[in-house]
């Protein structure tokens, strides 16, 4: 069993300060969904800007590490999926 960290990539922090969140505005899959890479995962908000995340890889869904509704910061693991 290979975990992998689903987070909001670095692209989309360029240019945003430090100490700015982002908000986790929904999930778009299951806890526990089977998924394939690229395939949307959830949808963001950071500086008023709608950002969709995308599957790092295909597999499996491990539970949510941030609710949808929550700020998270940047780096966070917002899911892990199993491969």
């Amino acid at each position: 069993m290979n975990l992998v960290d689903v987070v909001l990539p670095d692209r989309f922090w360029e240019g945003v300060d430090a100490n700015v969140q982002a908000l986790l505005d929904a999930w778009m899959v299951s806890a526990d969904a089977t998924v394939e890479a690229g395939q949307p995962l959830a949808r963001a908000v950071l500086v008023k800007t709608t950002l969709e995340i995308e599957a790092p890889v295909s597999g499996k869904m491990q539970g949510f590490l941030v609710a949808a509704g929550d700020n998270f910061a940047r780096g966070q693991v917002l899911a892990r999926i199993e491969t």
